[in-house]
């Protein structure tokens, strides 16, 4: 892959911003899609901003367990990722963020785009 719609590599980490109606299954692909990207230039930290993308309800827990796992995965556990969406579609327990620790990937997400970035940056 030489390129990514929506992917910018800003300095010391990369943003990707998906945008569009989309089903759940796209919009885990279009992240897994840029995870993977991500490590395949060697970019450690990214920011994932999904609030544009509209058309699928809150996952359930275990649609959450499952597209955590295959992000672990396309992260290939070194890709620290910071993701951010609207509050209905964040678990209140952060589900989520716990499967990733589970699965040796750092990732929090975050109804805020300057809280996820301070978390992202605050990683060495």
């Amino acid at each position: 892959m030489s390129e990514l719609q929506y992917f910018k590599i800003m300095g010391d980490h990369a943003e990707y911003r998906p945008t569009g109606d989309v089903s759940l299954s796209q919009a885990v692909q279009l992240v897994a899609s840029a995870l993977v990207f991500a490590r395949e230039q060697h970019i450690g930290k990214l920011l994932v901003v999904t609030s544009e993308l509209t058309g699928f309800r809150p996952p359930l827990i275990a649609d959450r367990y499952f597209f955590i796992k295959e992000w672990a995965e396309a992260s290939g556990h070194i890709v620290r990722a910071a993701l951010v969406a609207r509050p209905e579609m964040i678990d209140c327990q952060k589900f989520g963020v716990t499967v990733a620790a589970n699965n040796g990937f750092i990732a929090d997400i975050f109804a805020s785009e300057d809280e996820a970035l301070a978390w992202l940056q605050s990683a060495k």
